[in-house]
């Protein structure tokens, strides 16, 4: 297969701790809650992140349930995210991004538990978020279920 090329673009515009983000067609706002000097008009950017790794591995179970003839109705993820503030506020022997995340999917579908944990293994080796974390040295902890 040829190599195919996708490109992805945003555009922001800050003032202090608030952040308006321009995509193609959307717009969203990345801020801190008030304690941390934001206006808490919108999510941090780690609940972002966690709110991008199950956007995504929707979207590439989506794929992979088209792909593989499975019965796929919807998904419910719970996601934490663990790391240590310390290298966030510049402590060089910490790493400043999440040192583990916990995943819990329950899946509805017909389907049995054995094919759910298949999609689970795919959906993990094609997903771009959960793929970027895992090179990071994330720990992943991962638990797909049939609801």
């Amino acid at each position: 297969m040829a190599k195919q090329i996708m490109n992805v673009a945003v555009q922001s515009e800050s003032r202090r701790m608030r952040t308006l983000v321009e995509t193609n067609k959307h717009q969203f706002i990345v801020d801190e809650p008030a304690n941390m000097g934001g206006t808490d008009q919108g999510a941090n950017p780690l609940e972002y992140l966690l709110g991008s790794l199950v956007g995504c591995e929707n979207v590439i179970a989506n794929f992979v349930a088209k792909e593989m003839n499975f019965q796929l109705d919807g998904i419910r993820f719970q996601v934490e995210g663990e790391l240590d503030s310390r290298g966030l506020m510049g402590d060089p022997e910490v790493k400043p991004y999440f040192q583990k995340v916990q995943i819990q999917a329950q899946v509805e579908t017909s389907e049995s538990e054995e094919r759910v944990q298949e999609l689970q293994k795919v959906v993990d080796q094609r997903c771009p978020v959960f793929t970027l974390m895992k090179a990071a040295g994330v720990e992943l902890e991962v638990e797909w279920k049939k609801a």
